[in-house]
């Protein structure tokens, strides 16, 4: 199953997709910009074989709910995120997310 809604962070609109897949679950947080997500995200291939793209993302391991990743320290990020929204490891989700909101 698919499950897409709005969500809210501090007065800002964002989108929360859930899917879930055999065994596991997929998440995503995002808007026009960027997004964060579980650990399922390859973020090495969208900064190296992709880096003409410009993608901002970053990845949350071991989160299991929407408001564990809005809450989690990011584990790995887009050498475009870190380079022009200031991203970097450790951030946590809900910070990186409102940094896209203040651009």
């Amino acid at each position: 199953m698919i499950h897409v809604e709005t969500i809210w962070i501090d007065d800002q609109p964002f989108t929360y997709t859930h899917v879930e897949l055999p065994k596991t679950n997929l998440l995503i947080i995002s808007n026009d910009i960027g997004y964060i997500m579980c650990g399922a995200l390859d973020v090495d291939l969208l900064s190296d074989q992709l880096s003409d793209r410009q993608i901002v993302a970053a990845r949350a391991v071991g989160v299991r709910n929407r408001d564990a990743l809005i809450h989690a320290p990011l584990q790995k990020v887009t050498t475009y995120a870190k380079e022009q929204y200031g991203w970097y490891e450790g951030m946590i989700g809900r910070h990186a997310l409102l940094s896209l909101s203040s651009s």
